[in-house]
């Protein structure tokens, strides 16, 4: 249902611009999110966005990441600059919240800052 791509190895401070591929013509009616699970640590959100376009984002990330969407393309995006490497982990987008036992996680995007 979602295909994550644009993951890679940064240095820190540096920038990656990951996206979101949702299938099927009902993304606009969905608020959605970016989350992120690192090594040995539960999934978390880190942003989201309604369907009209607030967003909300993690303590972690404020002021360095910034989320979006295309309706018409049904993509959602995620702009991460000043990355560190507490950063690192692989990053997935859903529905926030996503409905156990419906909607599935794909293979998410891998995010590695490191010098």
């Amino acid at each position: 249902q979602f295909v994550e791509s644009g993951g890679g190895s940064v240095q820190p401070g540096g920038s990656l611009r990951l996206s979101c591929a949702a299938s099927g013509s009902l993304f606009r009616f969905y608020e959605m999110g970016w989350y992120r699970q690192a090594p040995g640590k539960q999934r978390e959100l880190v942003a989201g966005i309604t369907t009209g376009g607030r967003t909300n984002y993690a303590d972690s990330v404020k002021g360095r990441f910034t989320i979006s969407r295309d309706n018409a393309k049904a993509t959602l995006d995620l702009q991460m600059n000043s990355l560190k490497p507490e950063d690192t982990a692989v990053y997935y987008c859903n529905k926030n919240p996503p409905l156990a036992g419906f909607d599935s996680w794909g293979q998410g995007t891998q995010v590695t800052v490191s010098s």
